[in-house]
């Protein structure tokens, strides 16, 4: 025998590692396959330090009506044993529903245009509900193909505590203690109140309304009004024109949506952009909005819509704008908007507060 002849226990080793070879490959791209599959189905929500987030409670992600009756008449037990009965029952949308879903529609747009970038909205359920009724929840979320991947249910206790461990811009919730709470906190907050009308929103473009002070600014200038008057207010805000006014807790976001918005304007998406923002205030621009202006200005902060209403109401401007929120201090605003059907978030920070606590407590406090 020639002694380059072949020994058959070499070919059939070299054949196996072959196949072993071959196996790992077809396994590397069933595996490629599979998360490019479950990516394309479920983007993974960006890394904390990186988003936007915005918590928002199951009782404004949902219609939670019914199951808050039972809670307040009947008590927790039964609750979750209802929650736990039904949690196959798909529960309705809340007034955060349509702002969430436009959230992930700018957050799809952003991955289309900058698929490495995690500056993004990130979606957290903060919950004081039970555990147990974390199923229903979950059930819910994935039956509208929502994309919240974290959760925090605290069984029974406020989740306040909680808002700056999960880096929280934006807490969302229909207990207005808890906001109150998380304002205290130095955290950006609203109560949520749905419309009273059923007005249908475009997920397609986010459209979020502001009040200008104390909510985009400080409450400086309500407290001159309250104190000392319109007359006196008017030549506060002339002899401070070219001062800007100091910040109120919902800047932040402000700030956020329209860092967002600029990266749409550099790839030239200035036209289609799916964010757009509004200032509805009940100032006059001739007598105290230059003040205002020169103010985003400073903060280099760019406001799509400015509507200076001089006192009249907001909400008929606010039907038409058709927000999928829009924040105030003032509860007869937030009124005025749930009467033409906008859903609207009521910040409770400044002066402001002093004059409307009684409303808080009354008919419109979430039940």
């Amino acid at each position: 025998m020639s002694g380059s002849q072949e020994q058959p226990g070499a070919a059939k080793g070299e054949a196996g590692e072959e196949e072993v070879a071959g196996a790992e490959q077809d396994w590397e791209a069933a595996k490629a396959a599979y998360e490019s599959f479950t990516s394309l189905r479920r983007p993974r929500p960006p890394k904390p330090q990186n988003a936007i987030t915005i918590a928002v409670s199951s009782r404004v992600l949902f219609d939670m009506v019914e199951e808050r009756k039972i809670y307040e008449e009947q008590g927790v037990e039964k609750y979750v044993e209802y929650q736990q009965a039904n949690e196959n029952l798909t529960l309705k949308p809340g007034p955060a529903f349509s702002f969430v879903k436009a959230l992930e529609h700018v957050n799809a747009r952003l991955r289309e245009l900058y698929p490495e970038d995690e500056d993004l909205f990130d979606i957290v359920l903060m919950t004081n509900n039970h555990a147990q009724v974390g199923v229903r929840l979950i059930n819910s979320i994935n039956h509208y193909g929502l994309l919240i991947e974290r959760f925090c249910m605290t069984g029974g206790k406020s989740p306040v505590g909680y808002l700056k461990a999960y880096l929280t811009n934006l807490y969302l919730s229909a207990d207005s203690e808890k906001v109150q709470e998380a304002i205290e906190a130095g955290i950006a907050a609203a109560t949520l109140f749905t419309g009273n009308k059923n007005v249908p929103h475009d997920d397609k473009q986010l459209r979020v309304a502001f009040d200008g002070d104390a909510v985009l600014f400080s409450d400086e200038s309500e407290i001159i009004v309250k104190e000392h008057g319109l007359d006196r207010f008017f030549e506060h805000e002339k002899m401070n024109e070219n001062k800007p006014l100091a910040q109120g807790p919902l800047k932040g976001f402000l700030e956020d949506l329209g860092r967002l918005q600029k990266k749409f304007h550099t790839k030239n998406e200035r036209l289609d952009s799916p964010i757009r923002t509004f200032l509805v205030t009940a100032r006059s621009a001739a007598s105290s909005g230059a003040r205002v202006l020169k103010t985003l200005r400073s903060w280099g902060v760019q406001i799509d819509e400015a509507l200076f209403l001089a006192g009249a109401p907001k909400g008929p401007v606010l039907a038409k704008i058709s927000p999928h929120i829009f924040f105030d201090d003032q509860m007869f605003h937030i009124e005025g908007a749930r009467q033409m059907g906008t859903v609207a978030a009521h910040v409770p920070y400044g002066i402001g507060q002093k004059y409307h606590k009684s409303k808080v407590r009354d008919s419109l406090a979430p039940k």
